[in-house]
């Protein structure tokens, strides 16, 4: 018997059959085209005339900036505040009603000037009751003085008992300390009368009014005071250093080089640097672990108010003939930290060590030299034997940020003894 093969076995043998023939077709043509990929690859990669050699690896662009050899100094910036030289509340030193301020509210006066009347008519009279009893009082001591003499005459004489001429001389001598008492009484009197006119007691800046005219004011009683007088010609800053810089600041001192310096903000005195010797350390460390120090600045324009707050920089050493390089040139590796330099159109790698940052520049130590051109920007797309393109020298700042307080300071230490502005 013959067996007849199904129909569907004849095609599904046929469609098994086409599909192996398309995947071996797909595979075929994905195949031919990795190679493609890869020829091309391999063309773009070692393209060019032969004997070329191997294809060059391009330069990278950098900005350097060139190494800097001078003195650097050790600065410490903190915050300052303005305070008063001197701040004087004017009270009463009598009672009276207050019949005129003589002054403007936020004047400058000078010592001397006046500033309030108090009504002086009662001060008055008591100074013309004083007067009067002094004179009265000082008729009675010419009386008793003249009975002194006479009865010392007739003592001599023996005409009188020497009890009636001690009697005179015990009279003169009274009347005599009555009328020093009366012109003590004068004296007071009048001082009363001058207190009726308040006058300022130092240079200053006057606040607001806080008593005004008409009011009664009593004194040694009356606890709001009339004004108050703000010293700001010269004027102090006041801040605070922490107490591991104590043995700098104290040999500092000792030498007389001790300064401050400070940078003003906003209006047409932004960024203006005023300098001033430094004339106080305090005797005590706060138990925050600071030490406050002050400076004293002459002021003469006003630009320092009591209570504002300045940026402080102090110069507490230097560091002679340093290599000092930009902040951005210096770079935190793994292994600590380095700076790329630029020869010969390629980079070496150099380690560095950090003698001070002052936050824009800092000192470093190791095989630099001044003028070597250092990477400032692009240093972290190079690796050591990199070649570059040098596409601009970056320009430096005079000094950089604690070059500025230095320069400060020295110019304040070259005229010490002064009061910067």
């Amino acid at each position: 018997m013959t067996v007849q093969p199904s129909p569907r076995s004849i095609d599904g043998g046929a469609h098994s059959r086409n599909a192996n023939s398309s995947n071996s077709r797909r595979f075929l043509i994905g195949g031919g085209a990795l190679l493609a990929v890869l020829a091309g690859f391999y063309w773009y990669t070692h393209s060019g005339n032969v004997g070329a050699g191997p294809r060059r690896t391009p330069s990278v662009p950098v900005q350097v900036v060139a190494a800097e050899q001078r003195d650097m100094p050790v600065v410490k910036d903190t915050i300052g505040t303005v305070i008063a030289y001197t701040t004087v509340q004017i009270a009463p030193r009598v009672s009276g009603v207050i019949e005129a301020a003589d002054f403007k509210e936020g004047q400058i006066v000078k010592k001397g000037d006046l500033l309030f009347e108090l009504d002086p008519r009662p001060f008055q009279a008591v100074v013309d009751q004083a007067e009067g009893q002094l004179g009265k009082d000082q008729a009675s001591l010419v009386s008793a003085q003249q009975d002194q003499r006479r009865y010392a005459l007739l003592y001599a004489q023996n005409a009188v008992s020497s009890q009636l001429r001690d009697q005179s001389d015990a009279t003169a001598k009274a009347d005599a300390a009555v009328v020093e008492s009366d012109r003590g009484t004068v004296e007071a009197a009048r001082l009363n009368l001058e207190f009726t006119k308040i006058y300022a007691p130092v240079d200053g800046k006057t606040g607001p009014i806080l008593v005004q005219q008409g009011n009664l004011v009593i004194a040694n009683l009356t606890t709001t005071p009339l004004v108050t007088i703000t010293q700001i010609k010269p004027i102090k800053v006041s801040f605070s250093l922490p107490q591991s810089d104590l043995p700098a600041i104290q040999q500092r001192a000792n030498e007389g080089k001790l300064t401050a310096a400070i940078t003003l903000h906003g209006g047409i005195d932004n960024g203006r640097t005023l300098t001033a010797p430094v004339d106080f350390v305090s005797n005590a460390v706060t138990n925050t672990g600071t030490i406050e120090l002050r400076s004293d600045f002459a002021n003469q324009d006003a630009a320092l108010v009591p209570g504002q707050l300045v940026d402080v920089t102090v110069e507490l050493d230097d560091i002679p003939n340093s290599i000092v390089l930009p902040r951005v040139a210096v770079i935190n590796g793994p292994n600590g930290t380095y700076v790329y330099r630029v020869s010969k159109g390629a980079v070496e790698q150099v380690p560095v060590s950090v003698q001070f940052d002052d936050g824009a520049d800092m000192a470093v130590k190791g095989d630099l030299n001044a003028g070597d051109n250092v990477v400032s920007d692009g240093g972290l797309r190079v690796t050591p034997g990199a070649k570059v393109t040098i596409q601009r020298v970056t320009a430096r700042p005079a000094g950089g940020k604690g070059a500025r307080g230095a320069r400060g300071a020295r110019g304040a230490r070259g005229a010490r003894g002064g009061k910067a502005s």
